[in-house]
Order: C-alpha cells, then structure tokens, then sequence
C-alpha cells in the first residue's frame, strides 16, 4: 500500500513542497530512503524505526521504501522525520490522514519527541503558496509558523499527542498568531559618544538615503567601533515585508527563537577578520547564508578593514551593487537576498597614527602602501562616504556629554525616508537604490551643480560610479535640508566625503 504524505523542503532561503511517498511491499525486510537524501535523511530510518516502537506502535515487518519528490532535488536535514513516519504508520493502517489539504515537518527523536528544525518560516510561506490548510510542526517552532498568516498551525510535541489527534480523541489547540510583546530593548544611544560631530553627521546621512556605505578611518581609540555599533538607532523602523525577509534567512540558520522567532529590529553582523570568503558570502556542498545575507535589511560592520584577507573583501563587490549574492555548486544555483549598508573602519597605517600631527607614527610610506594595498579601487569606487575620525583631545573628554540623542537624529532620518517613498513610489523606497533612469529625474544639477561637478571630476579622478554616487549623496542630503533640487551647497557637502589622498595614491 502507497501513502502520500505533505511534507516541505528548502531551497536555499525558498522554500517548496516535498511529497513523502511510502510504500509497503512483500519481500524481505528493509527500510530505504530515495529522492536525492542526505546523511541526515538517511539517518531518519533509525529515528523513525525507534520512534514508532517507542510510542506504542508496531513498525511494518516488510519492504518499506520512502520517496521524497520531487526527485531531482537533495533533501538535506532532519524535518522529514515527521511525515516519514506518519507515512509508514497510515501506510500500515495504523493511522490515518484528516485530509489531503495538510501537511508535516519535524525531527523525531528516539522516544518520539518532536523537535525543531531549522528555516520554519519559509516553508510556511511556501505552504501558503501551496494551498495547505494544516501545517503540523514541532511545538517550538509554531510560533514562528504562524507568521506566514497562511495555513493553521498546530503545535506538535509528540507523536503521541498527534496520534491522539488525528484519531479525533484528544485534539491539538491550533498555535495563536505570534504577536510582539511589550518589551523595551535596551539600545546604545549617540549620547554616548562625545564630540566626532562630523561623523555623527555622515552617518546621519547614510542612514537617511536607506544604505549609503561608510568607511571611518582614524587612529584608535577615537570611537570608530562605537559610532557604528550606534547606527541601528537612528534607522528607520522596518517594515513588516523587511522583518519577513530578513527572518527567513535568520530561520534557515537556526538563529529565531520560540520567544521571539520575528527579526524586527535590523540585524547588525560584525564579522571577525578571520572569516572566509565562504562565511562572508555563504556556499558549501549544501549552500548556506553568509554573513552579507544575514545583515540583510541591517549593518554589516567591518572592524580593522585592512586585516582582511583580499579575497574576503573581493566577494563583497557584486552584493554591493547588485543586493543578492549567487552561489553556484554542481547541485545547483541559489540566490541569497543581500541589500545591507556596509559600514567599515580602519586605522590609516599599521600603527595608526599616519598624518597625525602629533608625529608618531613611525611607519615608513612603504609600510603604508602595504598596509592598505589590500583594499582594491574597484571596492573604495563602491563606498559612498568616506569619513576621517579625529583623536578627542582631553577638553572633549573630561567635559560633559551634551550630544544628541539616537531618538531626536531618527526623526530626522525618518523624514527624509519619508520624502523618498512619497517621491519614488514605485517600488523604490530609499535614494541608496536610485538606478541611472531616477538619477537623471531626481539628480538633475543646475548650471552651477554642473560646473562643481565639471572640475570635481577632473581634480579627483572620479569614475562612472562614483559620479552616481556622489548624485545620490547630494540627493539625500537636500531631503535632510527639505529641499526639492539639489543646491551646490549639497553637492559640495557629497564631494566632502570622498575618500583621502592617502587612500587614492
């Protein structure tokens, strides 16, 4: 006898429908798993065999053969638990389905308990594509279930329970949508951070175009680190299309939680120097996410810039400007959605002190050209403001902290975002993202914008892109200044933040 069992995959952050087929045939005893599995899949056939004995069942003494379609994609994990053995059970006659509108997910363990598994809420979402009505999932993972507002989630914490359930006994409450709570999130406020008012102010605009990338170069000690890890205050709330891409990928690492399984506070990723290309923009012989994915909708933070190694920094160029990243094994291609704002530091020389005029740094101008020969043109063309932090002197320390506030800086940032999807409408949300069409519209400079620019493009050696760039910058900087055209003063603020005559020899 042939049952058909629901069940759902995943294909890097998108999920699919995954059929389980069990079949109970004569011949001699065996258990085999088909449809492209992977160790861990096959490993089920030990978990599902002790499960059913383990909770009162009596497993098949025939040929069972399980195939998991479609065929031609690998099964990887341990969510197939679940409909394998519903499958083998209503094959048996020992069980029963309710409908052919349901379907099953999760890791079985030796007594019979359910347990989570990773990447919950993209095969919701691809069950709602689905047309399922009933998605039964580990008791864990429902909360994080419910977010796709498709089908009724019920939260399964045995196969006990769920047997009972599907036998019409006793039945399972269906898990409540997933809503915030009132917790108060402690965040770091630029209050903090004393003087670097010019920085303060270039972050204020970054923030504002929706993901203008950063780099802040000074000497240590001069609160680099703490500016940026003080960014996500003052960026705008996201969106609830934002909070769901962002946990989708967050889900498929194992990274939600039953207390708060939705990312709606933007990620912030702050890789170690250490990290391989693969960390950095994901892969495997099963691809998984990278840290540029995970900063999706956030940060991406880059301490000590020049530690990294060439080839880790090289992967960041084509997410940069595309805002998806590509990973293409023999198994197949996937694509990770990657559209973050980078946000790097560095010091100017391996000491750190270079060009200050306290002359201490030592190093020779050989030792700075090899210090920073890791960083490539093609990725400063990238960067859109450049920002030198200066060394606080002790007045500005020892006296009282009188900085602005992360919340008064967001009301500004807000506003400007504001004045941008009011503008734009069109799918485009943030100035960041302008393609060469909206520049033309959006970006277009007066007589005397054209002859700044005219004479910025000669002096500096500026390239296609960073000409865009620096329309883009102007164009967020009259919408803090609440101004519908871009004014020279703007456009000579933007042409401010290029990168320094040491990082451009």
């Amino acid at each position: 006898m042939v049952c058909n069992v629901r069940s759902l995959g995943l294909h890097g952050v998108t999920g699919y429908e995954v059929s389980a087929e069990c079949d109970l045939s004569g011949g001699l005893p065996a258990f085999t798993v088909v449809g492209l599995p992977d160790a861990a899949v096959n490993e089920a056939r030990e978990r599902v065999r002790a499960a059913i004995k383990n909770c009162g069942f009596t497993f098949p003494v025939s040929r069972i053969t399980v195939n998991l379609a479609p065929a031609h994609l690998r099964k990887a994990g341990t969510l197939y638990d679940l409909p394998m053995l519903v499958g083998i059970l209503c094959a048996g006659g020992q069980l029963r389905l309710p409908d052919r509108d349901c379907a099953f997910v999760g890791e079985l363990s030796l007594s019979g308990q359910v347990r989570p598994c990773a990447g919950m809420l993209p095969m919701a979402l691809a069950a709602k594509r689905a047309g399922i009505k009933a998605l039964y999932v580990p008791a864990d993972s429902a909360a994080e279930a419910t977010l796709a507002e498709g089908p009724v989630v019920y939260p399964v914490e045995n196969v006990r329970q769920l047997a009972a359930h599907l036998a019409g006994e006793t039945p399972i409450a269906p898990a409540p949508l997933w809503q915030p709570g009132d917790e108060v999130l402690h965040r770091l406020d630029f209050a903090d951070v004393k003087g670097q008012e010019p920085v303060k102010r270039a972050l204020e605009i970054a923030a504002a175009g929706g993901g203008h990338h950063v780099l802040m170069s000074g000497p240590p000690g001069s609160g680099k680190s703490m500016l940026a890890k003080r960014l996500p205050s003052i960026l705008p709330d996201m969106t609830r299309q934002e909070a769901l891409e962002a946990t989708e990928i967050h889900s498929v690492m194992g990274l939600t939680t039953r207390e708060h399984p939705l990312i709606d506070v933007r990620p912030f990723r702050s890789p170690h120097h250490t990290v391989s290309p693969m960390g950095m923009a994901g892969g495997g012989s099963n691809p998984r996410p990278g840290e540029i994915s995970l900063a999706h909708q956030g940060v991406l933070f880059l301490d000590e810039l020049p530690e990294f190694p060439k080839e880790v920094l090289e992967v960041l160029r084509q997410p940069l400007e595309d805002g998806q990243v590509q990973i293409s094994r023999a198994a197949g291609t996937v694509i990770y959605p990657s559209r973050f704002m980078l946000v790097c530091a560095m010091n100017p020389c391996k000491c750190g002190w270079y060009g200050h005029p306290s002359g201490r740094c030592k190093c020779t101008e050989g030792e700075v050209k090899k210090y920073l020969s890791r960083l490539s043109g093609p990725l400063l063309d990238r960067i859109d403001l450049f920002v030198q932090v200066e060394a606080l002197e002790f007045d500005e320390l020892s006296a009282r902290s009188g900085a602005e506030a992360s919340a008064q800086v967001k009301v500004r940032v807000d506003r400007a975002r504001a004045v941008q999807r009011e503008r734009y409408g069109d799918g485009l949300t943030c100035n960041a993202n302008l393609g060469r069409q909206e520049l033309e519209r959006w970006c277009a400079l007066d007589q005397a914008g054209q002859k700044i620019m005219r004479g910025a493009f000669e002096r500096m050696g500026l390239t296609a892109r960073s000409y865009d760039r620096i329309l883009r910058v102007a164009r967020t900087i009259a919408d803090l200044d609440d101004s519908e055209t871009i004014r020279p003063e703007h456009l000579a603020e933007a042409l401010q933040y290029r990168p320094p005559a040491y990082l451009r020899r």
